[in-house]
């Protein structure tokens, strides 16, 4: 068994990500395998080097020793644009134009399970309005996904102790796989990089599960091997919702500031007690 715990540096670490890092780091454990750590740095607007060492020392803290080297998506870019450049050859990728106000203000995008799907106003442009356009305007790349899931036919992923899924990519429509201001989205990322390392398992959060119709869909087009995955029940606080970076009181930083035992506070996690005040929310 293989896992990993994949923080992207963006701010300070709370127990959600406490939750999912112990988690994994305990599957491996008992199956006598190995913890990796991902550093998901691509976000040049807002990944910061001093949240990546405070990632690391609040890890440390937990007491979730690592194997191997720490890997860095920053180091990986070639890797993305080739599997881009692949799937550019197989025409299963088109670039869009269009901006989050265009979309925005179109009557015709209907909402699907990461929000609202593109309507394809750019799927339909000529290749010579195509280059024309490549040449002066930002754009991102799309997958076509009409044409992918074409070509895979119908797919499906196992989820730890429940069995076979059916996956329906499809309900995300045409993704963006390479932002106009990223080398790769977190789909095509994550997905070669989890085959990259090894990874057997990926455990996280239960927000992610229909991500994983995506990476599914990525895994087939790209000849990627699949992993078994657990989706785990959210953290939320006091207000019954999940946490995020900015619920300042759940960073580790904090608690580690006031004193808690940090390898304690693993322990508890890994028998899914949470501190007074937290609730785990299941999937």
């Amino acid at each position: 068994m293989l896992t990993r715990f994949a923080p992207s540096p963006t701010g300070d670490l709370h127990l959600g990500h406490a939750y999912s890092a112990v988690l994994a780091h305990a599957a491996a454990r008992a199956a006598g395998g190995q913890f990796r750590i991902r550093i998901d740095d691509i976000d040049g607007s807002r990944s910061r080097e001093a949240f990546v060492g405070a990632s690391l020392a609040d890890l440390a803290w937990l007491g979730l020793d690592r194997d191997g080297d720490v890997v860095r998506q920053s180091n990986r870019l070639g890797d993305y644009a080739a599997a881009l450049d692949d799937l550019r050859r197989r025409g299963l990728v088109y670039p869009c134009f269009c901006t989050r106000a265009d979309i925005a203000a179109s009557l015709s995008a209907p909402h699907g399970p990461s929000g609202a799907i593109y309507p394809g106003t750019c799927r339909g442009l000529s290749a010579a309005a195509r280059e024309r356009r490549m040449a002066d305007e930002p754009h991102c790349w799309r997958l076509d996904m009409a044409r992918a899931v074409a070509e895979t036919g119908e797919l499906a992923w196992e989820e730890a102790g429940q069995g076979f899924r059916t996956a329906d990519p499809a309900a995300h429509g045409d993704i963006v796989l390479a932002r106009k201001d990223a080398p790769a989205s977190y789909h095509l990322a994550s997905t070669l990089d989890d085959a990259a390392i090894g990874v057997t398992h990926v455990i996280r959060g239960a927000d992610l599960i229909a991500s994983t119709d995506v990476h599914r869909l990525l895994q087939a087009l790209l000849g990627l091997v699949v992993p078994i995955y657990r989706h785990h029940a959210l953290v939320c606080g006091a207000d019954g919702k999940r946490l995020a970076k900015r619920d300042a009181a759940a960073s580790l930083k904090a608690l580690r500031e006031a004193g808690v035992d940090g390898r304690a506070l693993a322990a508890d996690l890994a028998a899914d007690r949470l501190p007074a005040g937290y609730s785990l929310q299941k999937p």
